[in-house]
């Protein structure tokens, strides 16, 4: 991921004596930081020095995390947030940060606050999913329940992702789905209808249908 080099960090390095600060195509430089170089006498080189057998390997992907944040909240008079939500995004996309978020929900499929009336509050962006079985293999549809009799509830709910295929399905019960990203085709009878974000679809029980979207869609669901 991006490394990110402020005023504070050009300072601190001159403080322990260093001259020269090594640099790579990942590496953003904030105005400031230039300044401060040239300020301290210290120069930037992409020529990074061979490394001693001594020296300990690279952080990983969650630790360089860890650094980046501590490194913006140092800067952040400096940096612009949507940078850090970018680069975070993009490695959360690529599931760089499954290891995490796994050590923060401590192996559970998504962090959740409980109350003993009952209440219950799923945090979104720690759900993990789950593969759902249409039949082929090659399609991508992942689910995560996150409502079920396990909460004293008589509904099931939960969110589904479809991306760039179509499959067959028969609703078992009845069910409602809520679009909140991309495109969700239904085809019945025949015919094809489209949901887009902010709509709602709803399917009785022992319907037969094919669910498909031509891009990625993502819905919140429920069944009873």
């Amino acid at each position: 991921m991006k490394r990110l080099i402020c005023a504070k960090d050009v300072e601190a390095l001159e403080k322990q004596g260093e001259k020269v600060i090594y640099i790579d195509k990942d590496t953003i430089l904030t105005p400031s930081a230039k300044d401060a170089a040239r300020a301290c006498g210290i120069t930037f080189s992409k020529e990074a020095p061979a490394p001693t057998a001594c020296e300990t390997p690279v952080a990983s992907v969650s630790e360089a995390a860890v650094s980046a944040t501590e490194s913006a909240k140092a800067c952040n008079d400096e940096i612009d947030t949507n940078m850090i939500y970018t680069a975070l995004k993009t490695l959360l996309e690529k599931g760089l940060l499954q290891g995490a978020f796994d050590s923060i929900v401590g192996g559970k499929p998504y962090a959740a606050e409980h109350d003993s009336c009952g209440l219950k509050i799923v945090r979104g962006n720690t759900v993990q999913y789950e593969a759902l079985d249409t039949g082929n293999p090659s399609d991508k549809v992942f689910y995560q329940e996150i409502i079920n009799k396990n909460d004293g509830c008589s509904m099931n709910a939960g969110f589904i992702t479809i991306e760039n295929c179509q499959f067959d399905w028969e609703c078992a019960c009845e069910e409602l789905y809520h679009i909140m990203e991309g495109t969700l085709t239904v085809t019945v009878n025949g015919k094809v209808y489209t949901a887009q974000p902010g709509d709602s679809v709803f399917f009785p029980n022992g319907a037969k249908v094919a669910f498909g979207s031509p891009n990625k869609m993502k819905a919140f669901y429920a069944t009873y």
